[in-house]
């Protein structure tokens, strides 16, 4: 007996490191949350990790207040590295992909009465609408936000937007002519419609950001920051040689000491 526990204590171990990622050093930079949907999961969804429930949304929110966080508006953060304005001490973004009428709903509220900030990337098309990209098979068709709760949103200075495109394709797919529409495209209207410069985007999939020609093309259609879904903290102060900037992808099945690891070592699991 005294010669197995060793031999079991050390498999557990093991089993504990691969899952979690507690023995990564501290990570340095901006941490940049990356959400989706806000709110429980439809029943047999196969896409139940990009739901976050409110609850949990909140407790994670809270997190960030209690360890010092300041979260920052995207215009906040083009100030400080534009020179306009000191960056806080640890400093973080809050981002949601795509625009569900859930983050209004749900995480517009939270973020309000805690005092914190968020930013969502906008699929220009699906305004209004529903979302027409999932296989309905894995998910029904989800109520997108309404330009009225954009502008509300806006005017509250508790949310700021970015461009998702105009359709959310997968960039890296398409042939250039194509790309270069959705990325001008998108950033126009959106601009015109908000009345406001989108320098910030957000690659549909991720795919994109790591296809030299896109990446090209949405630097030059006047995008000064992108996003991808590339793990991992971001380094502060950021600059476009340095490559898209990564994020912490923040899934439904998280538990607190899996967020914790996401805040401290830019990663939980493998």
């Amino acid at each position: 007996m005294i010669g197995v526990f060793p031999w079991a204590a050390a498999a557990a171990a093991a089993a504990v490191s691969a899952r979690w990622n507690w023995w990564r050093p501290l990570s340095k930079g901006l941490p940049v949350l990356m959400y989706h949907k806000i709110g429980d999961a439809p029943q047999g969804s196969k896409l139940a990790k990009l739901w976050v429930s409110g609850a949990m949304f909140r407790r994670q929110m809270e997190y960030l207040r209690r360890h010092g966080y300041t979260t920052l508006l995207f215009s906040q953060m083009h100030d400080i590295l534009q020179g306009r304005a000191p960056s806080p001490e640890k400093p973080a973004l809050v981002t949601f992909d795509d625009g569900y009428a859930n983050n209004y709903e749900l995480a517009f509220p939270i973020l309000r009465d805690l005092g914190l900030k968020g930013n969502i990337f906008l699929v220009h098309d699906t305004l209004d609408h529903h979302n027409a990209w999932h296989d309905p098979g894995r998910e029904p068709w989800l109520r997108m936000a309404r330009w009225e709760h954009v502008r509300e949103m806006i005017d509250s200075g508790v949310m700021d937007f970015g461009s998702h495109t105009m359709g959310h394709p997968n960039l890296a797919s398409l042939p250039i002519e194509q790309v270069r529409w959705q990325l001008r495209e998108s950033k126009k209207r959106l601009e015109e419609k908000l009345g406001r410069p989108f320098h910030f985007f957000a690659y549909p999939y991720g795919a994109g950001a790591f296809v030299p020609e896109v990446r090209k093309e949405a630097l030059e259609a006047g995008y000064l920051y992108d996003f991808s879904i590339r793990q991992g903290t971001a380094p502060w102060p950021w600059n476009p040689e340095l490559g898209p900037i990564k994020r912490l992808f923040i899934r439904g099945d998280d538990t607190r000491f899996d967020f914790h690891l996401q805040m401290t070592r830019g990663k939980s699991r493998f």
